[in-house]
């Protein structure tokens, strides 16, 4: 697909808007086999930028980085009984290796938490060997039938954390805490505004006694599950047999936790901030923060003149820590080169010319706001600051009008009626006072699930917009990918 094919309008068809796009700004391309995925070098350094952030965090709260094998034993899955249940559709299995058939199948990791089980149980004896706080860089493959480039497909990279604890309540402080850390990444590095909360047990992760998650909501009003953190109780304890002596001489079970985010968060980026134009990234994660676009005539003295100028504009702000490109090539006009940075998102864009050469100015453009109104005439010894300032006040004012957009796409609804209009352009809130039958017939009926039940709730109690019990927790339905 060529990059100067201009985009479908994500009104038209958001769906065919997304494809496209992430296809014509080379973040990734499809797999030779059914719904895989090749993660172009445009698309891997936005999630190298991902999990520097994420990492940075990660060790900041004690947790270190480890690895661990694909192939897992396919009895291991199958001593957690949820857990092999909520995954056995889903599993790739070998049987054979060498050419031979093997004596037990091997399972293609869907998540770790088994074989991380199997580990914990030889690494722990007692209470000064806890807790342990291990997180995993790896990909894992589960076998989906409907994949969507990054958002779904059979393998896809992730972080996996998962830690082993002395008591419930440190392990239950871990799995809040990891959550915090997604919501905080999100925020603040995605200028995504997630909705912190828990799952219902209808939507919790196979073999968890809590799922804690942050919903995001998308450019179609749709949700989109960017980050989990599951408290596992004694669950895979008891399977997998990790046991310590107490302080007390006791032998007991650890509690344990597990936690991810994946490339789909990529998904998340794209949907949240994107336009007609293509992508906008936020400048904390943009591969590239600014891009210098030299533009001059044949005339060899003013091409000279003006790379030169470039030259010296990427190196300014190399040296202040700005992720910077020259786009140096001279087989493309700049009109070219405008839509085709505008298309990649980048934050930034550094006009230089001849008359920019005489006035000792250049011409900034700011990705947000396309047009005459994010355009900008700078004088050059100005410019390494303007960048700095701009891509501060970027960052927030993307946060600051997709959290607009959010909020004005969530409805407080109080019958049914009203609910199934509300999902269908955004998110209902209300009063949840229904049971896990409740919960399908909705979901069998309009498509929405129950998004979660987010942490911050209002105070006292209201009446269920579906059974008319009293309910005491508000809860946040929508319509996923």
């Amino acid at each position: 697909m060529s990059s100067t094919e201009k985009l479908i309008a994500r009104q038209e068809d958001f769906n065919e808007w997304y494809n496209s796009l992430v296809l014509k700004a080379e973040l990734a391309d499809y797999g030779p086999a059914r719904g895989t995925m090749i993660v172009r070098p445009y698309g891997w350094a936005l999630w190298e930028n991902i999990q520097a952030a994420l990492d940075k965090r990660f060790k900041a709260t004690g947790h270190e980085n480890a690895a661990f094998p694909m192939f897992i034993p396919k009895s291991f899955l199958e001593k957690e009984a949820k857990h092999v249940e909520g995954f056995a559709p889903e599993l790739a299995i070998v049987t054979i290796g060498g050419g031979e058939e093997l004596t037990e199948p091997l399972v293609v990791r869907p998540t770790s938490e088994t074989i991380i089980g199997h580990a914990y149980a030889k690494w722990v004896q007692s209470y000064r060997d806890l807790p342990i706080l291990i997180n995993l860089w790896n990909s894992v493959v589960r076998w989906e039938l409907r994949t969507k480039l990054f958002l779904r497909t059979l393998e896809f990279f992730w972080q996996e954390g998962h830690t082993a604890h002395a008591s419930a309540e440190e392990a239950q402080a871990e799995t809040r805490q990891m959550l915090d850390v997604y919501t905080d990444f999100a925020i603040n590095e995605a200028a995504v505004p997630v909705i912190p909360g828990e799952k219902s047990e209808n939507e919790r992760f196979a073999g968890a006694v809590q799922t804690f998650t942050i919903e995001a909501i998308m450019g179609d009003g749709k949700a989109l599950q960017s980050g989990t953190s599951h408290y596992m109780g004694q669950n895979f304890a008891k399977a997998f047999d990790i046991k310590f002596l107490n302080k007390n001489g006791v032998q007991e079970y650890c509690a344990t936790t597990s936690w991810g985010l994946s490339t789909r968060f990529i998904g998340a980026i794209i949907m949240t901030h994107g336009d007609d134009n293509g992508l906008i990234m936020p400048p904390r994660l943009a591969p590239i923060q600014s891009v210098i676009v030299p533009i001059f005539k044949s005339n060899e003295s003013e091409r000279n003149a003006v790379l030169s100028a470039g030259d010296a504009i990427y190196q300014e702000l190399s040296d202040l820590s700005v992720r910077v490109k020259l786009d140096a090539r001279d087989n493309l006009s700049p009109g070219f080169k405008f839509n085709e940075w505008e298309l990649k998102g980048v934050p930034v864009r550094i006009e230089i010319g001849p008359r920019d050469l005489q006035n000792n100015t250049v011409m900034i453009s700011r990705r947000d706001r396309p047009g005459k109104e994010g355009k900008q005439i700078v004088a050059r010894d100005q410019l390494g600051a303007t960048v700095l300032s701009l891509l501060v006040e970027i960052q927030k004012a993307m946060l600051d009008k997709a959290t607009a957009f959010r909020n004005a796409n969530i409805h407080d609804v109080t019958n049914y009626d009203d609910f199934k209009t509300a999902i269908s352009s955004g998110f209902a809130r209300v009063w949840w006072a229904g049971s896990s039958i409740d919960e399908t017939r909705i979901k069998e009926e309009t498509k929405a699930t129950l998004r979660c039940f987010p942490l911050d709730q209002p105070n006292g109690t209201g009446t269920c917009f579906l059974t008319n019990k009293e309910a005491h927790r508000v809860a946040i339905f929508g319509k996923s990918y």
